[in-house]
């Protein structure tokens, strides 16, 4: 697809698939130093593999992740100077189960920082996901809901859709090793039942507007302590990038990060 028709489905959807973003011949070394490094950081458990800031211990990306082909829809949609907002490895395992259905930062209602429902009707944060895996029904591709990014609010307890039930209409995010999804982090989705005995391993970069506060996901600012520390929020937090992680890092990915590099 073009950038245009990448953005109409965007717009409509809530979410396009750009393919083949990652050099097929890389695709295993990719895959499979993201998935060591995940299991030796993960926040969480097995089956689940969690861990954000991912950058500050692997770059095996970052080649890929100023991708013209990418940063086209994104510029569509913010303009000139977006940034990287969060970086986080992610491996779903055999065994995981069905997640709840919701939104992410900063529209998810569970957040101490966030934009009070109804959600207004703009794209301010966007989710992308780099499948390092074939993302297939079987093996927990993430369930979807097209078009529910132009709803005023996600499900949730006393939105009157319950968030752990199947939604008429749901889809799944499937895609070839080598895809970027980009969703609208307003669009609802979920974890998705790993019924394989295969890992789905992922990595999820979000991509935001220069004029984007990220202050509250940022340790150590005033935003996330008065935000989210102050009243028990469960943001994950984004670490600041190591000052030598950073200088090694393509010449074209480091205006998308330099705002978050260690001082």
């Amino acid at each position: 697809m073009s950038t245009e028709e990448l953005h109409a489905r965007f717009v409509r959807d809530g979410l396009c698939f750009v393919e083949d973003v990652i050099d097929p011949g890389e695709i295993a070394a990719v895959r499979d130093s993201v998935a060591r490094d995940v299991r030796a950081h993960s926040l969480l458990p097995p089956p689940q593999g969690y861990v954000p800031g991912f950058l500050r211990f692997n770059q095996a990306l970052a080649p890929w992740l100023a991708s013209a082909r990418v940063l086209a829809v994104i510029e569509k949609l913010f303009g000139p100077h977006s940034r990287i907002s969060m970086v986080t490895g992610s491996i779903n395992g055999p065994g995981i189960p069905r997640g709840d259905l919701h939104a992410d930062w900063p529209y998810n209602q569970k957040n101490a920082s966030h934009i009070p429902a109804p959600y207004p009707g703009s794209t301010i944060h966007v989710l992308t996901m780099w499948m390092l895996t074939d993302f297939t029904h079987d093996n927990g591709a993430t369930i979807i809901i097209p078009g529910s990014h132009l709803q005023p609010d996600h499900p949730r307890k006393g939105s009157g859709i319950d968030p752990k039930q199947p939604y008429p209409g749901e889809q799944r995010l499937v895609g070839k090793a080598g895809t970027v999804g980009i969703l609208d982090t307003r669009t609802w989705h979920a974890i998705a039942p790993n019924v394989t005995n295969e890992e789905r391993i992922a990595v999820i970069v979000r991509y935001a507007p220069w004029w984007l506060n990220l202050d509250p996901l940022r340790p150590g600012t005033i935003d996330r302590a008065d935000i989210v520390e102050a009243n028990q929020g469960v943001e994950s937090p984004v670490p600041p990038l190591p000052r030598d992680v950073f200088d090694r890092l393509p010449v074209e990915v480091k205006p998308l990060l330099h705002y978050s590099v260690e001082q």
